[in-house]
């Protein structure tokens, strides 16, 4: 768990610390029900929980802990969001939110249940299955029923025949990451896109970063078992491959004309929102509210597209695949000068984008790790061509769970010291304050205290 605590960083993704039902709603939605393998049933939360198999109280399980019900359902932590999913949709924020957009009850609402809960089709649903469970089991893992559920748990099951059988292969980055997505962005699924008139009507705005929602949604131990059947887990890959792909659902979703555009105006879902959400006053003289961002060639006075993500690809491409980095760039760039031409150049570049991101992620994917990986990306994150572009709220909190996320990966490799890495945290807090409140957000003290934080690490080296 991040030392700065699950809760904080909740309430980071969600744009404004102190929100609890917001961290719950943005947290709580993480995953979709996952596609079954032809007509395998969803068997519900209640065909995992025995005692002999994920329903102890205690995580002492010979191969994996067994008590990953508990830690689904504890009723505070990130940990459990997914169990409370459900029940949100029936709190006030929740109804409020259907009430404005005529909905009717949120807990029997499609455009709701997609992310809410494990929302099996009706003629797939086991006997134990229930929409109050929320995001439950399946939605991770795939749907049980007449597939992996009666072979995973014994001999001779192996994690590749679980898979052939149904079974999510999360330890995948790619794979995961596109089950996180399905909610934590959108997909052309049905009930799993979030509209710009969720939000003004009080969804919480969306953010996603791999391998810290890995971490909050963690249920087992990392350990010499799961490494010999699933192979090492890498931070910087999960990491990386999780903003390449962020990406790639971002920029194809925008390249579909169903998803771009709400009725005469762009869907402003996909914009960054408080580069427009800021004070308005008409006093006898200006006071500009934006930087001019050199990643963002767009014209004076347009909203731009949250490039949260391709910021981080870009460090990441110029870090890791430097032999892509040029054309992803590029490509960037030709997707916000587009902004200003007119939609169809505008689609035609997102799926060029689109491209470039995949091709990334395929390298990221394949691609050797090595100890000084997390130290490269780190750098130019900070470094004088990254740093120009946080100008803007929602890139800047990335940038900040980025350096959070990968010097926890060089603690867990034994590359920096916990003792290092605590003196470390102090500018790490810095930055996280200077994104504390998108409302007094300010660019310049975030760089400052964001390469403090880097630079710190950077000697470590």
């Amino acid at each position: 768990m991040r030392q700065l605590g699950a809760k904080r960083i909740a309430d980071l993704l969600c744009g404004r610390a102190g929100l609890r039902l917001a961290a719950v709603l943005a947290l709580a939605a993480l995953y979709p029900a996952s596609s079954a393998i032809g007509n395998a049933t969803f068997e519900g939360v209640a065909s995992c929980a025995g005692s002999t198999c994920h329903g102890r109280a205690e995580g002492n399980g010979a191969v994996v802990r067994q008590d990953e019900i508990a830690t689904w359902q504890e009723p505070s932590s990130p940990g459990g969001a997914h169990s409370r999913a459900y029940a949100v949709l029936g709190g006030r924020r929740g109804q409020q939110i259907a009430a404005s957009l005529g909905l009717g009850n949120a807990q029997s609402a499609p455009a709701c249940l997609g992310c809410h809960a494990t929302n099996a089709p009706t003629g797939q649903r086991g006997a134990k299955f229930t929409l109050t469970d929320g995001v439950g089991c399946e939605s991770c893992h795939g749907a049980s029923g007449g597939g992996w559920l009666a072979e995973h748990y014994a001999l001779p099951a192996t994690h590749a025949s679980n898979i052939a059988a149904g079974l999510t292969p999360l330890d995948n980055p790619k794979a995961r990451a596109n089950v996180c997505l399905d909610c934590h962005y959108g997909s052309s699924k049905p009930g799993q896109f979030v509209t710009h008139s969720m939000m003004a009507a009080g969804h919480p705005r969306v953010s996603f970063e791999l391998d810290l929602f890995s971490a909050l949604q963690q249920h087992h131990n990392i350990d010499g078992d799961y490494t010999a059947r699933k192979g090492a887990a890498n931070s910087v890959r999960f990491w990386a491959v999780g903003q390449a792909e962020a990406v790639r659902r971002a920029t194809s979703l925008f390249a579909q004309p169903k998803f771009a555009y709400a009725g005469a105006f762009p869907q402003f879902y996909f914009y960054d929102c408080h580069s427009c959400h800021r004070t308005i006053a008409d006093g006898p003289q200006r006071r500009l509210t934006h930087e001019g961002n050199p990643g963002r060639p767009i014209p004076f006075g347009n909203p731009p597209f949250n490039d949260e993500n391709i910021i981080m690809l870009s460090a990441v491409a110029g870090a890791l695949v430097p032999g892509e980095a040029g054309a992803f760039q590029t490509a960037s760039r030709d997707f916000h000068k587009a902004m200003g031409s007119g939609p169809e150049q505008t689609r035609a570049a997102a799926q060029a984008l689109s491209a470039r991101a995949g091709a990334l992620s395929d390298a990221l994917s394949g691609r050797t790790y090595a100890g000084a990986d997390a130290f490269k990306v780190i750098a130019i994150i900070a470094g004088e061509a990254t740093a120009p572009r946080f100008t803007d709220y929602a890139g800047s909190v990335q940038a900040v769970m980025a350096v959070d996320t990968l010097l926890n990966a060089l603690v867990r490799e034994g590359r920096v010291t916990q003792g290092a890495a605590t003196g470390i945290r102090g500018d790490i807090a810095r930055a996280y304050k200077a994104v504390d409140e998108p409302n007094a957000y300010r660019p310049a003290d975030f760089r400052v205290a964001l390469k403090a934080a880097a630079g710190a690490i950077g000697r470590l080296q």
